[in-house]
């Protein structure tokens, strides 16, 4: 199983990134995907996932309304489009997944698999 995280880069503040994460060796029918982000000196915090279904998606209250999680099952990938960056998005993002469908507590859980992070970086 490999996830592939792309689409991190700098942007000013107030712009948008779009990140990607390509699935390997897994099926994102069967697997709840979800976004961690950890900045320098910070604890690592989860930013958003998608249910296996694609029925259900949750936010973290730093990104809610700002960030949007989307999947193409056809591409075995799931995007997270960024919108209203701010200075303290700035942080390395990481692509994970965790088999079945996940609810409102999964930052909670153990995740099955890690991807290499994509740093996302605001400037003020």
């Amino acid at each position: 199983v490999q996830l592939q995280a792309s689409g991190g880069g700098l942007v000013q503040a107030g712009g948008s990134l779009r990140l990607s994460c390509v699935a390997s060796g897994l099926s994102l029918d069967s697997y709840t995907i979800g976004w961690f982000r950890q900045a320098p000196g910070k604890e690592r915090e989860g930013v958003s996932c998608i249910t296996s279904t694609g029925s259900k998606a949750y936010y973290s209250d730093s990104v809610n309304g700002r960030f949007t999680i989307s999947t193409d099952n056809a591409k075995n990938t799931v995007y997270l489009q960024m919108n209203s960056l701010k200075p303290d998005d700035t942080a390395v993002y990481y692509c994970t997944a965790i088999l079945g469908t996940i609810g409102i507590s999964w930052r909670d859980y153990d995740m099955d698999y890690w991807g290499k992070g994509t740093k996302v970086t605001v400037s003020s």
